[in-house]
């Protein structure tokens, strides 16, 4: 991204090293966000724990294209997020994953993001304007706590930015701008796009190009299309975007593209997994992230409303078309998960790079107004509070939302019991049990059926289960209970016993 800003003259220059090292301090304060405590609390989330039973196919198994959940179960996205886990992983040596591992990613990605967001901001605001950007990300309590999960939104958010402030970029450009940078912006959001449906799946792409093609047509720049991609760095997006998915059939895997493009994409939307009514982001997106959640939409409506005097292909204030693509973007992703029938909170995540440099925007316009520079001083206040919030909340609400949850505990003394190679299945869990798995690392069949049917080996049900069939399943004893709380199980075994417990 061109790190540039004009100064009062109009005239490109060099940002001050105090511009960089500002850049530099609110990543370091990121990454300490991101990072502090991380694998303190379990994988006890179902959604968190099945992206760490297919790194963990990755990592400790190898299987870099097609890991399968529990022996059966395809991948739900497609996996940018899990390599990049496995590569770092391998990286620092890791051959187990831990809940640090699977963590990692997202953290990194966030920081990454909160630098390109600063480094973009710092291209078309100035250094207040970077400054004012990366504060928010970092007080944005949805961001960072989205940092510290173990699933691909965070990639997904990650590359969405980078594609959209780099088309941005290009539709705020002067003719005196460097081409060169120009040329290479083109390939910067090919790459973005092709990567972001790597990440999660079409809407990577769509969403983004979405925003972009209705700015060009309500701005009448037909033209632009041809500035923003080149034959070849349109090649490159389409080759990123879907080679995962034509390895899948050209291997016949057609299970991974019915999971990931049938029931993930076109069921979420249509509603194959369940609906949720329209006003459902209505609460998320003004209490997400407390107060400047509140501010987000004010600083859309002033950057829709505002006018950037492009007559005759003067521009007065090139900033403006920049902002204008950002809240467009804003808008359109709000507008397209409302329609959606399936819902969730995450979704909404994409949306604060681009709202971080509206509100730095917003903010430093009404600076220059009367009480301006108060209203400044309190929104860094705000921030530098938040900030504080997050660092010594988050970690803490991990911890507490998995007390009594876990399977970790339970899963150790079952894995000291039950040999790796040893039959072992699992009976009468609902919902996904990749929880357990995870910690488990080992493939558990279900059983199906009546318990006293199971085949020799040995089995795990939850403990509340079994003390409602244990008159049902004679022929199988309690061998031990393990774990505390909702994760408390019974492992019983069948036949003869095949490990010698302590």
């Amino acid at each position: 991204m061109p790190t540039t800003h004009e100064d009062s003259a109009g005239h490109l220059s060099t940002p001050h090293t105090s511009a960089l090292v500002t850049i530099a301090a609110i990543a370091l304060i990121t990454a300490t966000l991101a990072l502090w405590r991380l694998g303190a609390a379990d994988l006890c989330g179902g959604n968190e724990a099945v992206e760490g039973v297919f790194v963990q196919r990755m990592v400790e198994h190898g299987e870099w294209l097609f890991p399968l959940e529990n022996g059966r179960e395809p991948m739900y996205k497609p996996p940018l997020f899990h390599w990049t886990a496995t590569v770092l992983s391998h990286g620092l040596g890791l051959r187990k994953v831990t809940a640090f591992g699977l963590r990692l990613p997202s953290a990194l990605y966030a920081v990454a993001g909160v630098i390109v967001t600063m480094v973009f901001a710092l291209s078309v605001l100035g250094p207040q304007g970077s400054f004012l950007a990366g504060l928010s990300l970092a007080a944005s309590y949805q961001y960072i706590s989205q940092a510290r999960v173990g699933r691909v939104d965070m990639a997904l958010t990650f590359f969405e930015a980078l594609a959209l402030f780099s088309a941005a970029w290009m539709v705020q450009r002067r003719p005196q701008d460097d081409a060169g940078r120009d040329a290479a912006m083109r390939y910067v959001f090919a790459a973005a796009l092709g990567l972001a449906v790597l990440a999660k799946g079409p809407v990577g792409a769509i969403l983004p190009l979405g925003a972009v093609a209705i700015f060009l047509f309500v701005n009448g720049r037909a033209q632009r299309p041809r500035a923003l991609f080149s034959p070849g760095s349109a090649i490159l997006a389409i080759v990123l975007g879907s080679a995962w998915y034509i390895t899948c059939l050209v291997a016949a895997r057609y299970g991974f593209l019915d999971r990931q493009l049938g029931s993930e994409n076109l069921g979420r939307f249509f509603g194959g997994l369940g609906k949720m009514a329209p006003w459902y982001y209505a609460w998320p997106l003004i209490l997400n992230s407390g107060a400047l959640s509140l501010l987000v939409p004010f600083a859309v409506w002033a950057a829709l409303r505002a006018d950037h005097g492009d007559q005759g292909g003067q521009r007065s204030d090139p900033a403006i078309a920049a902002m204008k693509l950002l809240a467009i973007f804003w808008v359109v992703t709000v507008v397209f998960f409302m329609i959606a029938a399936y819902k969730r909170r995450t979704y909404l995540l994409p949306l604060w790079p681009p709202a971080a440099v509206l509100l730095a925007w917003w903010i430093r316009s009404l600076a220059s107004r009367r009480w301006g520079g108060v209203l400044r001083a309190a929104f860094v206040a705000a921030c530098a509070a938040m900030i504080v919030v997050n660092l010594v909340f988050i970690p803490r609400r991990e911890v507490r939302d998995c007390l009594g949850e876990s399977f970790r505990e339970a899963a150790e003394q079952i894995a000291r019991a039950v040999g790796h190679d040893e039959p072992l299945y699992m009976y009468g869990f609902q919902g996904e049990p990749a929880p357990l798995l995870f910690y488990l690392g080992r493939d558990v069949p279900v059983l199906a059926g009546r318990l006293s049917d199971a085949p020799p080996g040995y089995v795990i049900l939850p403990a509340n289960l079994w003390a409602s069939l244990k008159g049902e399943a004679l022929d199988l004893e309690p061998v031990l209970a393990a774990g505390s709380g909702h994760g408390a199980l019974v492992l019983l075994h069948h036949g003869r016993v095949y490990a010698i417990l302590d």
